[in-house]
Formats: C-alpha cells, structure tokens, sequence
C-alpha cells in the first residue's frame, strides 16, 4: 500500500471515527438535540440509544486490527444508517444543511472502506 493510500485511508478512518463517535455518544447520553432530531423524524426515543451503541461497537470494529469480516459489518452498518439519515431527512423535507453531516459520514464510509490495507479486508477481498 503506498504512502498516499495509507494516509487517505487513515484521515478518512479518524474523521469517521470522529464523527460516528460523536453522534453516538450524544445518542447514548439522550442529548436533547438528539431527541429533537429524532423526535421530528418521528423516531422512537429507544431508538436513538440502539444507533448510538451500534455507531460506537461499529468504531471499534474499524480501528481494532484484524477481524475484516467484523469490520465488513461496521462499514455497512456506519453506511445503512447515514443513507437512512439522509432519506428521513428528505422525507422530512428539511433543509440542506440537515443533509450534510450524514453525506459527509457516507463520504468518509466509503473512502475509508476503499483504501483501507490488505490487512484489514476479507480473505475474499485479498485475492
């Protein structure tokens, strides 16, 4: 893996570690902006705890060394709920900038799942 690659890789992961880690856990401690967001998507509270555990346990699934099939699961996790996010925004029809946290996270997602290493794919992937 080149410099380049590993360094793409590496600011995408922290970024979305970031991120993830951040919602998360203003999801688990029920942050009344969280419960307003959640609230006018028309979510159940319970929910909003669920994600925020998953987002965390999906953080160290990616940033753990090896387990690829683990983190295989984290990165579709991390990308099924931020698509979920932007749809429920649209569904919601909010405003643009209700769209941008979760478009960045999907961004840093898929960066970060393409050039993560040889070491930390799939024995599939490694062929």
């Amino acid at each position: 893996m080149s410099k380049r690659n590993k360094l793409i890789y590496w600011i995408a992961t922290i970024w979305l570690s970031l991120g993830m880690a951040t919602s998360g856990i203003m999801q688990v401690m029920n942050h009344k902006d969280e419960v307003t967001l959640f609230t006018d998507l028309g979510y159940p509270i319970y929910f909003m705890t669920i994600i925020g555990i998953w987002k965390l346990l999906g953080i160290v699934a990616v940033l753990i060394p090896k387990y690829p099939l683990l983190k295989e699961w984290a990165y579709a996790g991390f990308f099924f709920t931020m698509t979920g996010a932007v749809f429920s925004h649209f569904a919601m029809n909010d405003v643009a900038k209700e769209y941008f946290g979760p478009i960045l996270l999907i961004v840093l997602t898929i960066v970060s799942w393409y050039f993560r290493p040889a070491s930390r794919k799939g024995i599939a992937s490694m062929s």
